[in-house]
Formats: structure tokens, C-alpha cells, sequence
């Protein structure tokens, strides 16, 4: 990374800018916290260090971020600004998928680079060539999480709870029982329950799971529902594993949760408790700025941003035509191999989806999220 950023250049008045459309209000505002953060972060280093060198020019970064309020139809909205007012080079985000859905298919109308860190969802790249994404899809996750509730706690009977309203819950959980039943036969995810964005009563159907008599709780769900459950499926009488997914990695879930989640273990993007290298380099230097440890969505939203800084690089050089431009940036995106991420190697495949590890978090009794293992494609 010091090789491709930080040599010292001349400064340049030339300016890359570079969209933000991320929560930083409504349901998952430290989502949209972490993300400013982790590009606050970079950007400070590169332009501090001279800038990005593209071609025989030297620019500065500019970002401008804008807030979805984590709801589709602001995303919809901020991506629109900033491709159409503020005339960005590319965009990064949305995290969620219900808000990077929608943006992609705006992104991708006006023919401008989009790399969503988060969204797991195969809709948000499927038939876009313009939209990217720096994590696994679901239809990966979903397979890793059975295969460990089988492998790990030796469930053969499954139970899910989801919501139904949102993209990436929605999916994930179909996912899970689809490849939960390839393992164990049709009908052994014995409770697969719903409920829509917003509720905060969970009892019906936690009754109905804890009656199931299933060995596994399967919660695709958000840091800020987590807590709810858990906590009524305990005052319920639960008392089996629940395994998460890669939406509970915000940092924000052990303040809203505590001890009543340690021991549970999720699937997710990258592991901070004992990580080395340059995905420590990063940790130390984010928590020494912002005062806590970086979850998965900092981490993604850095890698994000890097891989497409080095597209721009790998154009060799930018017209000042910001529809080639843009094309530009695309093409290169798509030939990238290889690259050295905190958050693992990644290569992209022509949908615009790298190929890439997950990993088994267990949260100790600490509280920290703690390596358990990788899973590779």
C-alpha cells in the first residue's frame, strides 16, 4: 500500500471526487459513522502524503458524503446528487442492501462506478455492469453458516428468524435453509419466522422457535435488533445457539447487547481480536484516532475505497471527460486480480464480485470478536 499511495509527490490542484451515500442517520447510523470514519482515515493519509499519482498527474481526494437516512428511497436520492450536482467519479456504499439495491440500478443508468463495502445481496451487481461490491454474497454465507451450525454445534434441526420487509435478512435467511435442507433433508429448518422492520415484540415467534424444539437459532439480523431478540428468546427459555451473520460486526452490538451475546458466533468479513499485518496497522491507527476498535463495515468501506483508487491508477492516466472517466474506472475495476485487502484477497469476477474468504468470529467473554476460522471458496 505504501508503494501505491504514499511516495511523495508534488501536489497538484487537480481533485478526484469521490461519492459517499451512507447512513449516517436512521436505523444503522454507526454503520454510516464507521464508514465516514474509515474514509476520513484514508483520505488524511493520502492527501497528507501528496495524493494519487494517475498517469503524470498528481491529485488530491475530495469525498462528499451524503445520507441515505438507511432508507431506499434517500439512497436512491443521494446517489442521484452526487452523480448528477456534485458530478463524483465514482460512488462508494450503499452498506445495506436494501438502500444498495436501489442506488446500483441508479449508478448503473448514469454509467458511474459504484462499490458497495457491505451489501451482500446478489440483486445489487446482477446484470449492472457499472456496480461492484468488496465482500461475499449470500449465496456464500448462507452455505458457511449451515455448514458450521451442523459442524459446530451438531444441529440437525434448524430454526430462522427474519425480516421480511428488508433485502438482505430476507435473502441471507433463504439461503441458510436452502443449504441447511441440501444437508440434513427438506423440512429440517423446523421454524422459519418473520417479522417486518420496526417491531420490537418478537414473542410470538420466539415462542413458536422455543416450541420447535429446533438446535440452532439462525438471526440474520442488524446490531440494533440483535439485542432484542436475544433477550426475549432468553426470557423465553431458549438456551441453544444463535448464530449471526456478518450485520452483527458493527461495534455498536456489545453496548446494546453485553454478556447476553457471549459465546455466540457470526459469519462475517474480518476478525480484529488478534489480526496482524496491515489489517492491524489499520485497527491501531483507526482506534488511536476514534477511540474504539473498527468493525467489518470500516474495514470493507477501506478496502472499498482503495480498490477503487486503484482503478483510477490502473487507467494510466484521466481525460478530464468524466464520462470516460467513469468507463474508465469501470473497466479497470473489472480486471482487477489479486488484490491485498485487510479484509482479504480479492479478485473480481465479470458480475463484479470478488472472490473472497469469510470468517468465523466467536465473541469471548470479553466481549471482543475473536478469530475462529476461515472459510474459503
Amino acid at each position: 500500500m505504501a508503494a501505491v499511495f504514499f511516495s511523495s509527490f508534488s501536489w497538484s490542484a487537480e481533485t478526484l471526487k469521490v461519492g459517499f451515500d451512507i447512513p449516517l442517520t436512521g436505523d444503522i447510523p454507526q454503520v454510516g459513522e464507521s464508514s465516514k470514519y474509515a474514509a476520513e482515515m484514508l483520505k488524511e493519509q493520502i492527501n497528507g502524503a501528496g495524493g494519487v499519482k494517475v498517469g503524470d498527474k498528481t491529485y488530491q481526494l475530495e469525498f462528499i458524503y451524503e445520507d441515505n437516512e438507511s432508507k431506499a428511497e434517500s439512497a436512491t436520492a443521494a446517489a442521484l446528487k452526487l452523480i448528477t450536482q456534485d458530478q463524483v467519479l465514482a460512488v462508494i456504499g450503499p452498506q445495506a442492501s436494501k438502500q444498495a439495491v436501489p442506488a446500483g440500478e441508479i449508478c448503473n443508468s448514469f454509467k458511474t462506478p459504484m462499490i458497495t463495502p457491505w451489501s451482500t445481496n446478489p440483486q445489487t451487481t446482477l446484470d449492472r455492469p457499472y456496480v461492484f461490491r468488496a465482500c461475499f454474497l449470500d449465496p456464500f454465507q448462507g452455505p458457511v453458516a449451515a455448514n458450521f451450525a451442523t459442524k459446530e454445534f451438531g444441529a440437525k434441526k434448524a430454526a430462522v428468524l427474519y425480516d421480511i420487509a428488508s433485502d438482505y435478512p430476507k435473502g441471507l435467511a433463504e439461503y441458510f435453509k436452502a443449504a441447511f435442507e441440501k444437508i440434513h433433508g427438506a423440512g429440517s429448518v423446523v421454524a422459519f419466522e418473520t417479522f417486518t422492520t420496526k417491531d420490537r415484540d418478537f414473542s410470538a415467534q420466539l415462542t413458536n422457535i422455543v416450541k420447535s424444539d429446533a438446535d440452532v437459532l439462525f438471526l440474520p439480523q442488524y446490531y440494533d435488533e440483535v439485542p432484542l431478540v436475544v433477550k426475549q428468546a432468553r426470557e423465553l427459555g431458549w438456551k441453544k445457539p444463535i448464530m449471526g451473520s456478518d450485520s452483527w460486526g458493527s461495534a455498536e452490538l456489545m453496548k446494546l447487547c453485553g454478556e447476553a451475546c457471549h459465546g455466540y458466533f457470526f459469519s462475517t468479513h474480518y476478525a480484529a481480536a488478534g489480526a496482524q499485518g496491515a489489517t492491524k496497522e489499520f485497527i491501531d491507527q483507526y482506534q488511536s484516532k476514534y477511540g474504539y476498535v473498527p468493525d467489518d463495515v470500516a474495514a470493507l468501506t477501506w478496502d472499498a475505497t482503495r480498490l477503487l483508487l486503484q482503478a483510477v491508477q490502473n487507467t494510466n492516466g484521466l481525460t478530464g471527460d468524466l464520462e470516460k472517466d467513469r468507463d474508465a474506472v469501470k473497466d479497470q475495476l473489472g480486471q482487477i486480480k489479486d488484490f491485498e485487502g485487510i479484509t482479504g484477497k480479492m479478485t473480481f469476477t465479470p458480475e463484479g464480485d470478488p472472490i473472497k474468504c469469510a470468517v468465523i468470529v466467536k465473541i469471548s467473554d470479553k466481549g471482543e470478536f475473536e478469530f475462529f476460522e476461515s472459510v474459503c471458496p
